[in-house]
């Protein structure tokens, strides 16, 4: 059997000043999120093995990745599609600004989209089949999987096939996903079980 050890980066600038940030490739980790890094790299050598580091391309999650990696003595591989959701026009505004959008039902959120950006469908419909990749190609071998707040939730979506009660770790928090390709079990939240408040970045 398989493990996914999927871990949200640590905290950025844009998730302490809860904003859509306008450059969200180079944005970069706070102190605090290098300190939640190491925290989590500490866990995941604690209670794992895992053989690769594949973190999302942006800055803030392959930072993230690094830390972990160098404490598990591993490499880091990027993978492309894992990158957070474009916000489109919405970049540079508050986390709560999409609220005030008339578009955006509270009752099912991930089907908005913001103009020139993707909804959360669209996030799971491009990191989904990564996942599905991974464990196939990984089917006895634990892996560690660095993205971001709205990627891991659409993963949880993804693996459990379904939006409801989809988990948002907080920065730096772990979700477990034992697998046994094409099957997956129920994903398993490692440490804090309260979701974040938000999924900006």
């Amino acid at each position: 059997m398989g493990k996914l050890i999927l871990v949200r980066h640590g905290e950025s600038t844009g998730n302490r000043e809860r904003i859509f940030t306008m450059m969200p490739v180079e944005l970069p980790l706070t102190d605090l999120g290098r300190e939640q890094a190491r925290e989590a790299g500490a866990t995941i050598r604690r209670l794992f093995r895992p053989e690769r580091v594949i973190t999302s391309p942006y800055v803030r999650a392959n930072d993230t990745g690094k830390i972990i990696a160098s404490i598990l003595g591993l490499p880091v591989e990027i993978e492309d599609r894992l990158h957070e959701r474009d916000v489109g026009s919405f970049k540079g505004r508050p986390y709560e600004s999409m609220m005030e959008d008339p578009a955006y039902d509270p009752m099912r959120p991930w089907l908005w989209c913001p103009p020139d950006g993707e909804s959360f469908e669209d996030v799971k419909g491009r990191c989904g089949p990564v996942l599905d990749r991974l464990a196939k190609t990984h089917a006895d071998r634990e892996i560690v999987v660095v993205s971001h707040g709205g990627v891991m939730m659409a993963l949880w979506a993804h693996v459990t096939g379904s939006w409801e009660k989809a988990h948002v770790p907080p920065n730096c928090g772990i979700v477990v996903v034992e697998h046994q390709f094409p099957s997956y079990h129920p994903p398993v939240v490692i440490g804090d079980v309260a979701s974040a408040d938000s999924t900006g970045g």
